[in-house]
């Protein structure tokens, strides 16, 4: 992405503040059947255009929000005089953030959803205590949501966002930029890129068994529960003292068993963290369970995982 194609995002952003856009993300599942309606095959508005990533005609939107769009290079050709956005814009927590627009298929795709709702309000949970000066390192940041939230809720902060799509860490400079968050953007898979203390770690990881292994969806072996293991031990091997580690994923229940839990919980004991663990939904992403790895699972758990460090 060239300069001048972030600045014309960034301007994007502010210009849409300002003419106070909102609009919040649903499901896939939800936003294809609001698309399904007789009446929402066209954009007529900023949300139809940056929300629900709808084909417009020109002259349908504010003429100096499509300049902007145009410079960003977001635009593509839906049909004969029609044009729609590559990205989508989100309000979370009054702020807006740049994600891909639906549908989220592309190997590149930046995700934030209703998932990216609830990681925010654990992290504002679970950080309101946060020390002045805290080392912040978001593995997997996608559009940036984890590390921008966090950086409200700990003065002085230091933020490494890392991820494995630099297609995702240049979304997650725009939006960091619009919200007056520095930080350091690091491309790689967990920590192994980053060097150093590290007071916090944010994980909200892909948790889904997926046949095609596709990177932005995939959590591996354990019905998708894998790559939250793999990730949260690793980050507690390099919490400094009293730091601590908030991992927000799904978990797959087994007859009345959580294999997550059951093994995070001495995979982090080893590295000297205590953990804190709870449900947070008992049950999303049934459809799931109609697929062939999920044949002896009874339900999808989101789960918030926080481990301590012991000083």
């Amino acid at each position: 992405m060239s300069p001048a194609q972030e600045s014309a995002l960034l301007a994007l952003l502010d210009a849409l503040e300002a003419r106070g856009y909102t609009f919040v993300t649903p499901t896939p599942a939800t936003h294809a059947r609001i698309l399904a309606r007789p009446d929402r095959t066209i954009g007529l508005t900023l949300r139809d255009v940056f929300g629900w990533s709808l084909p417009f005609e020109d002259g349908a939107i504010d003429g100096a929000i499509v300049a902007l769009a145009e410079t960003a290079g977001i635009l593509e050709t839906a049909g004969p005089g029609l044009r729609r956005s590559l990205l989508r814009v989100s309000s979370l927590h009054q702020r807006l953030f740049l994600h891909s627009a639906y549908p989220t298929i592309a190997e590149d795709a930046v995700f934030l959803g209703p998932d990216s709702y609830r990681f925010a309000d654990l992290i504002l949970r679970e950080l309101d205590d946060c020390p002045a000066g805290a080392r912040i390192v978001d593995i997997g940041t996608g559009a940036g949501v984890g590390a921008i939230v966090a950086a409200g809720c700990c003065a002085d902060a230091t933020v490494v966002m890392t991820d494995i799509n630099p297609r995702a860490l240049e979304i997650a400079r725009i939006n960091a930029a619009h919200q007056g968050v520095a930080a350091e953007f690091v491309e790689g898979d967990g920590l192994a890129a980053v060097s150093g203390a590290i007071d916090v770690v944010l994980i909200n990881p892909p948790y889904i068994a997926d046949d095609a292994g596709r990177a932005y969806r995939d959590g591996g072996e354990m019905h998708g529960g894998r790559l939250s293991l793999d990730l949260a031990t690793a980050a507690g091997a390099r919490l400094s003292p009293g730091g601590r580690l908030l991992l927000y994923t799904g978990s797959a229940i087994i007859a009345g068993h959580d294999p997550l839990r059951e093994a995070l919980e001495p995979a982090l004991a080893a590295h000297g963290c205590d953990l804190r663990y709870r449900e947070i939904d008992p049950d999303v992403f049934g459809e799931e369970l109609d697929a062939e790895p999920y044949a002896d699972v009874e339900r999808i758990a989101l789960v918030a995982a926080v481990g301590i460090k012991r000083g």
